[in-house]
């Protein structure tokens, strides 16, 4: 069985690394003395659909919502989340998006 919040770090781990997106994170991921959800709040795994919020750092999105799809269905391989619905949410656009 693999440990969801394990899981849900990696998740947000992977789609920090694909180049224009960052996991959506709530105020309390920053505050390093209170026991957090290591995905910062940005990854909810449920037995049907794994949903994770994003903030877009730049355009066009539908090539880094693909990007994200892929890196999150990677991840989910070998668990059992592995037939899950994927649900990406983007949760802002960073401003900068829109000037380059």
């Amino acid at each position: 069985m693999t440990d969801p919040r394990s899981l849900a770090g990696r998740l947000a781990d992977a789609l920090s690394a694909v180049d224009g997106l960052r996991p959506a994170t709530s105020a309390a991921a920053e505050i390093s003395w209170l026991p957090t959800d290591p995905a910062g709040g940005s990854v909810d795994l449920t037995p049907e659909s794994v949903e994770v919020r994003v903030v877009a750092l730049r355009l066009p999105l539908p090539p880094l919502l693909s990007a994200a799809e892929a890196r999150v269905r990677e991840l989910l391989e070998g668990t059992e989340w592995a037939d899950a619905r994927i649900r990406l949410v983007v949760t802002d656009i960073d401003g900068a998006a829109f000037t380059g």
